[in-house]
């Protein structure tokens, strides 16, 4: 038996009762000093980027209707989702598991007077399901923007790039953006007049990269899909490729609209390290134009993902949403601010300009102690000086 299978056959002999207070539900975990704080910290600085190219916060609740949050584009999301019952209206609940489709609604309703574009950022919790044998995470932190009432190409590049700027502020210098278009595919595939069967199996092989199966499966549609997943790489080649490819016209816009893309972010970002996966679709539920997937070149998980979609009776939107977890451990090591232990008689002007120098001040609760008391309570709290009436003195060692 697996170590997972003989944890999961532990815990099943077990009541509520002899459970460890410290065990948590699977994909649950407490965030400790230091980690907390890293992760606010961090939050804080995206929030700032977002403020500073005019992205407004809103804050949307944790929980709300099964209805409302799980209609429109949210149904994609339905099987990703907890539910629970309000005691109250008797009505069902549902824990948001992704944020985006919640700007969508506030869009839409609250907000569909409000001038356009709209853009607004956000951050939160979510909660998801996970897959089977995956539910790693289950809580997630979610940090984004979205850009709201225009179909442009300027747009996709603007969500984007104001993304690599917040990265930068978290000291991830080198990330890479690679491009998608979904809809490509599934246009293809749906006007390919295969079966339905053979559709789906080929979508799992383009998801899997399969080129046997494509090539097996694929009819004389084979030879194309082929070709659109050999042209995966660095953008300015892809697209070169896709060029190079005999497209029905019935797809020709969206990869004109992925060239504009390219151009627009190649204006502001000619560095920016920009691929392209012609063929890629999973995971993009709802989104119904060029998409944007974000990794860290010392990274191998993904740090953020978004694109294009519809907002309410078909309102244009795209986004990007980042994910702090991810991104703090891509992200160089903050350094921690230095720690000063106050006596009880320390002056409270040197503590407040201390605290606005960006140090950490912890008071001191025992009015009895001596010196050489204060010296190993510091010590105990990782204190590197100590504020003695109007000195600042080093913690002696112990």
């Amino acid at each position: 038996m697996s170590q997972a299978g003989e944890f999961a056959a532990l815990l099943s002999g077990l009541t509520d009762d002899a459970l460890s207070p410290a065990l948590l539900p699977s994909g649950f975990v407490d965030l400790l000093p230091g980690e907390a704080e890293a992760e606010a910290q961090g939050v804080a600085a995206l929030m700032d980027v977002f403020a500073g190219h005019g992205y407004e916060r809103v804050r949307p609740p944790l929980l709300e209707f099964e209805g409302s949050l799980l209609s429109g584009a949210g149904a994609a999301l339905a099987d990703q989702t907890f539910r629970l019952m309000d005691p109250h209206s008797r009505r069902m609940l549902a824990l948001r598991p992704d944020m985006t489709t919640q700007i969508a609604r506030i869009a839409a309703t609250r907000l569909a007077d409000a001038p356009r574009p709209l853009r607004l950022s956000y951050a939160g919790t979510c909660v998801v399901i996970g897959t089977p044998g995956r539910e790693i995470e289950r809580q997630v932190s979610q940090a984004g923007i979205e850009l709201i009432g225009v179909d442009c190409a300027q747009a996709d590049a603007e969500v984007v790039l104001v993304g690599v700027e917040a990265l930068a502020r978290l000291g991830i210098t080198r990330p890479t953006i690679d491009l998608s278009v979904p809809q490509l595919t599934r246009t293809l595939l749906a006007e390919s007049g295969l079966d339905a069967r053979v559709c789906a199996a080929l979508a799992q092989a383009l998801d899997r990269k399969d080129a046997a199966t494509i090539a097996q499966q694929g009819g004389a549609m084979g030879a194309m899909l082929t070709a659109l997943l050999d042209a995966a790489g660095p953008a300015e080649a892809a697209l070169a490729a896709l060029g190079a490819l005999d497209l029905p016209g019935s797809v020709a816009p969206i990869v004109a609209r992925l060239q504009a893309v390219v151009a627009c972010i190649r204006k502001r970002a000619p560095d920016l390290a920009l691929s392209i996966d012609p063929v890629e679709f999973r995971g993009w539920h709802y989104h119904v134009g060029v998409c944007a997937t974000v990794f860290a070149a010392s990274e191998r998980e993904e740090l953020g993902r978004g694109g294009r979609y519809l907002v309410g009776d078909g309102e244009p939107a795209c986004g990007l949403t980042l994910r702090p977890e991810a991104l703090l451990r891509a992200a160089r090591p903050q350094a921690a601010r230095t720690r000063i232990y106050l006596a009880p008689d320390a002056d409270p002007a040197i503590a407040a300009r201390l605290r606005r120098e960006g140090a950490v001040t912890v008071a001191a609760l025992d009015d009895a102690a001596d010196e050489a008391g204060l010296m190993a309570q510091a010590r105990a709290l990782d204190c590197a000086r100590v504020v003695l009436g109007d000195r600042i003195v080093p913690v002696q060692a112990g």
